[in-house]
């Protein structure tokens, strides 16, 4: 390490064990004509190994201190955006094959995923770095234990796929909880889904009471006939339901309503 102390406010626990960095490399696997995008490159860590990769390599630091340290040590390497990821439109960069790579501050993990996911159009892939019980939640499989809203809304929007484990002492400082290393590739999902903000709202009420039935969960919003007519039991939890099973009831809660009146 050089000194620099970490920030808690950034959330930043940087990455220090070759072994571990080697693998997420190999992981990764940068061409040369491909285009990156590193977020909160840090100490440059992953950085190092990046820049001698690819030709154009993008990142996005928030840590206004670690800023003139990076351009020491990378120098035209490497196009610096000091900005907040959260905030950060990665359409700006001009490209639709977009790869973004990080070991993301666990406090502002998923709405980063969900911004980026937002923009999923430019981006081809992304390889981060969270804490271990978010890719358990990101891969999980309904009527598993992880199996939860994360599951369900990133899999309308993309495939994820666990990696790698990394213990807390690839980071200084070690973080207080496991990591593990997961891709997300956004797709289209393999069923019907006309209105995405719909599916958001039926599957964040279902969830909001896991214990309660959908019949229960999703009073105001489905009758049980309309539930029955998606193909699910409303005694059934949400956390047996597929995503192309929300898909279906956000349907039936489209079919529900008026026409629009003609203008």
């Amino acid at each position: 390490m050089d000194g620099h102390r970490a920030r808690r406010r950034f959330g930043q626990n940087f990455l220090h064990d070759p072994g571990v960095i080697a693998r997420l490399l190999r992981f990764i696997d940068a061409r040369p004509e491909q285009r990156l995008v590193e977020i909160g490159p840090g100490l440059g860590a992953l950085t190092d190994g990046l820049v001698s990769a690819v030709k154009t390599l993008d990142v996005v630091e928030i840590d206004r201190d670690l800023i003139p340290r990076l351009r020491e040590r990378f120098g035209d390497g490497v196009r610096i955006h000091e900005h907040d990821a959260l905030r950060f439109d990665f359409t700006t960069l001009g490209t639709d094959e977009l790869r973004v790579v990080g070991n993301l501050p666990y406090n502002i993990s998923t709405p980063l995923m969900f911004h980026l996911l937002a923009q999923s159009g430019v981006i081809r892939d992304m390889h981060f770095m969270l804490q271990k019980e978010v890719v358990d939640r990101l891969c999980a499989e309904p009527g598993s234990r992880d199996y939860g809203r994360l599951s369900v809304s990133v899999a309308a929007r993309a495939e994820a796929r666990r990696l790698m484990r990394v213990g807390a002492g690839a980071f200084q400082p070690a973080p207080k909880v496991e990591s593990a290393f997961v891709r997300l590739t956004p797709r289209r999902p393999d069923f019907p889904l006309p209105d995405p903000a719909r599916f958001d709202r039926i599957v964040t009420a279902a969830f909001a009471q896991r214990r309660k039935t959908l019949s229960n969960a999703l009073r105001g919003l489905l009758s049980p006939e309309q539930i029955r007519a998606a193909g699910i039991e409303p005694g059934d939890r949400a956390e047996v339901v597929s995503p192309a099973g929300f898909a279906a009831l956000a349907a039936q809660h489209a079919a529900d309503e008026p026409p629009p009146a003609d203008a």
